[in-house]
């Protein structure tokens, strides 16, 4: 069967988060939807990473196996089509044919993710659900600081979620850095995978650090503590932002063992 990989954008604020729940709609089953009333398919599509509810995604990835070779850019049109029929907020950004041996989750290099905090007396009127609004000032540099400490292979059982189902707390994160653009603070996380409220747990950490409430060195020793109870408060939902997947090029696909990449890779935000 023709496999596609698929970018996908979305408002979270509908949704239950990315994967198909009972408890309400989710992203994924309003793919699905889409799917089914273009292609009379029933199919179950596979994700880069799974996000709760009220997460956004500019550059989500899922990959679906449908029983006729569509070309790429009807594919995309077609399930806008349905999505908007549906009211729908996600939207199809491109669709491309792949191999096989691609999968969304277990073959991708590297996950990114935006966290947006607005620091200003005033509410947010246009950012309302697409940032966490923090009326104190806050200081950006303390914050890329205290990042920093973070950064690297380490147990991360701090920054965790209870409900985490990842075998391991052991992560690799490759980057973690704190910009600011007037009232703007960006933190931007790069890793091959994370836990489940990782970053969100970063995000509230970090602002505990440009409050001034935490120092580099606090971080630090809430990292090593391996206690969730060290963790700062777990930033709301609304704020984060799934922006990207890197995969390897064909070659590299060629050479990837995939059962091998399901033992290492666990659960994913």
């Amino acid at each position: 069967m023709p496999r596609f990989k698929m970018t996908v954008e979305y408002d979270g604020t509908p949704y239950v988060g990315w994967q198909r729940q009972e408890n309400g709609h989710s992203v994924q089953s309003a793919i699905e939807g889409a799917i089914l009333s273009l292609t009379r398919e029933t199919v179950s599509i596979r994700a880069a990473g799974r996000t709760d509810s009220g997460v956004h995604a500019l550059g989500q990835v899922v990959h679906a196996d449908l029983s006729r070779d569509w070309a790429p850019y009807k594919l995309r049109n077609a399930l806008n089509a349905h999505l908007a029929l549906a009211g729908e907020k996600v939207s199809i950004i491109s669709v491309e044919a792949v191999p096989d041996v691609f999968d969304a989750r277990f073959t991708a290099l590297r996950r990114h993710y935006l966290y947006r905090i607005i620091s200003r007396k005033s509410p947010l009127a246009i950012d309302a659900k697409r940032a966490w609004w923090v009326a104190k000032e806050l200081d950006h540099e303390a914050m890329h600081a205290a990042a920093q400490r973070l950064v690297g292979h380490h147990d991360f059982t701090t920054f965790r979620s209870a409900h985490c189902q990842a075998k391991s707390p052991v992560r690799t994160l490759d980057r973690l850095d704190v910009t600011r653009h007037g009232d703007l603070i960006e933190i931007r996380a790069t890793a091959q995978s994370f836990l489940h409220n990782q970053i969100r747990s970063f995000a509230g950490t970090l602002k505990l650090a440009g409050e001034g409430r935490m120092t580099p060195q606090d971080v630090q020793d809430a990292l090593e503590a391996r206690d969730r109870a060290a963790c700062g408060p777990v930033a709301p939902p609304e704020g984060l932002y799934f922006m990207q997947v890197d995969y390897p090029d064909a070659e590299g696909l060629a050479r990837i063992d995939v059962q091998e990449a399901l033992q290492r890779i666990g659960d994913e935000e």
